[in-house]
């Protein structure tokens, strides 16, 4: 057999290029190693059919030179065996990470990117494309076509800030599809970027008044719910998960599962003791905070209540329980926490932080700066 694909060193030694370097495992079964530009390089298998015709399976990126060749055997015996291949389709891919998703976490995370792909992608030419056929002008196109060319600004910026969470969906599930082997690179989604500029404007910070009165308003088996998002800055869907064995009153700290992944935060005097509260009497398996029904809360048990308290309040329609999340961050930032922490806190990027908060944080420190006497 061929030695120059066999070790690390003599494929680092090879040229990038297109075509991929072949050498044969036995007969009509072919395993190919492709060299990039930059990063790791990618397997393929290859298998001659009876008829003469050629098929290809992409392996995506393996270290050892051995694990390829195992990998490629595998498929062509699945092959022979009668097995269906993944039908490599951006939907595939889609169904596959929701699939994903249920399977790792649970059916209220997998219920938002189940609702996006069903409107975008299920059923649609979009969702068509196979995986490899996918590139940049295909994924923009998808994005552009969820935005109106003309129409109220305000209107479109909201659409263009859905448009960049639908791209982030799309994207995890693609991104998941690379990591199970399904296609060999990410080239086709990772330089389309998101829409820029489209949190201007964007509703749902609620000063100290308007929150006590919210909550005021609010039915009593709803409160610990959203004074449990105003103490973590957490998602409500995060906080709606959590169990009792999440909180540590020793550390004084919470474990949160959401949408960047596990994160352990730590508490303020005022929150460590309101879930000591939340969690008396309460197996560690249990709710933390508990709905009207003895459960885990979820989106669609809390939005009737929450929209009449909101209506009684006097607040407008775009209040919703995530409001309550932007509140505590904005308070945060007003406090003089630096953006880094606070992101660190809420399980998001400091860019993020910065572009929709940056602005309090800003005139925070010009307070401070007024009280410096220099002339």
């Amino acid at each position: 057999m061929p030695t120059a694909i066999q070790s690390k060193t003599a494929r680092n030694a090879l040229k990038p290029r297109r075509e991929p370097y072949w050498s044969r495992i036995e007969t009509g079964l072919f395993i190919g190693y492709r060299k990039l530009d930059a990063g790791q390089g990618t397997w393929i298998a290859r298998r001659r059919l009876e008829n003469g015709r050629q098929k290809y399976q992409a392996l995506g990126t393996i270290e050892h030179f051995d694990h390829a060749i195992k990998e490629a055997r595998n498929w062509a015996k699945k092959a022979d065996q009668g097995v269906k291949d993944f039908a490599g389709t951006a939907e595939a891919a889609c169904k596959a990470y929701v699939q994903y998703i249920n399977q790792n976490k649970d059916k209220d995370a997998a219920r938002d990117p189940e609702g996006r792909f069903s409107r975008l992608v299920y059923g649609t030419p979009f969702g068509r494309i196979r995986l490899e056929k996918l590139n940049p002008t295909s994924i923009r196109d998808w994005l552009r076509a969820q935005v109106p060319i003309q129409g109220n600004p305000d209107e479109i910026r909201r659409a263009k800030a859905s448009a960049n969470r639908n791209l982030n969906t799309l994207k995890a599930a693609l991104n998941r599809a690379m990591k199970d082997r399904l296609v060999s690179s990410d080239a086709g989604w990772k330089s389309v970027s998101r829409y820029s500029n489209t949190n201007k404007g964007r509703v749902g910070f609620l000063g100290r008044e308007e929150r006590r009165k919210l909550l005021d308003n609010a039915p009593d088996y709803l409160k610990p719910l959203m004074t449990g998002l105003l103490l973590t800055m957490a998602r409500p869907g995060e906080l709606a998960r959590a169990k009792v064995s999440d909180f540590d009153p020793k550390a004084g700290t919470l474990r949160l599962d959401g949408k960047t992944g596990e994160r352990t935060i730590p508490l303020s005097s005022q929150a460590a003791a309101f879930f000591k509260e939340q969690s008396k009497r309460k197996l560690p398996g249990a709710a933390l905070i508990t709905s009207e029904t003895g459960g885990h809360w979820n989106k669609d048990a809390w939005k009737r209540p929450f929209r009449a308290a909101a209506r009684a309040s006097g607040l407008p329609d775009e209040i919703v329980m995530y409001s309550l999340r932007h509140s505590a961050i904005s308070e945060a930032m007003t406090s003089g926490i630096g953006a880094f922490t606070v992101a660190k806190i809420a399980g998001t990027s400091t860019k993020m932080i910065d572009d929709n908060y940056g602005h309090l944080q800003h005139q925070f420190t010009k307070s401070l700066l007024d009280e410096i006497q220099i002339l």
